[in-house]
């Protein structure tokens, strides 16, 4: 297993992670149930923990696929651009469902505001995952690039009225 695809093993499993994590805790505050908050948390943890993963394993997969043909120097920077952004939120995120694991297990009543904040830190994180997700695979899928100017998987530009 090379560089490349080992990032591709983990690159997902933070994007998912934040949305499931986002889930899970919605439903536990929603139902007002303790241990399914603490359950979204860890998934945040473990969300944080694979982020820093996918994040250093990026360089790597960069070192492998910026020499294969087609592949956009361009593209590859939007990608990292977006990873570091993503790689931030998502430590602040597992860092705050941490302190908030914390203060729950401490039993302090403030740990309620916690809660509201890692709820707001996950919908952003969801939204920037989804940036994150969609360049990266823009790099090498162009089946789902959005320009005009792409060659289409049959080999035939877009413009070509033969």
């Amino acid at each position: 297993m090379n560089d490349a695809h080992f990032h591709l093993v983990v690159n997902h499993l933070p994007i998912v992670g934040v949305s499931i994590g986002f889930l899970v805790l919605l439903a536990g505050l929603m139902m007002k149930k303790p241990q399914i908050k603490n359950t979204a948390l860890g998934i945040f943890i473990f969300s944080a923990l694979t982020a820093i993963v996918a994040f250093y394993t990026g360089e790597g997969a960069e070192e492998i696929v910026e020499n294969l043909p087609g592949i956009s120097e361009t593209l590859i920077h939007k990608h990292e651009e977006y990873a570091e952004l993503f790689f931030t939120m998502m430590l602040i995120l597992g860092s705050v469902s941490l302190i908030t694991l914390f203060l729950q297990y401490k039993k302090l009543s403030f740990s309620k505001y916690g809660f509201v904040l890692i709820l707001l830190l996950s919908i952003t994180s969801i939204v920037i995952s989804k940036n994150v997700g969609t360049s990266g695979g823009e790099i090498t899928h162009i089946e789902i690039r959005s320009d005009t100017n792409v060659i289409q998987l049959d080999g035939h530009d877009d413009h070509d009225d033969d």
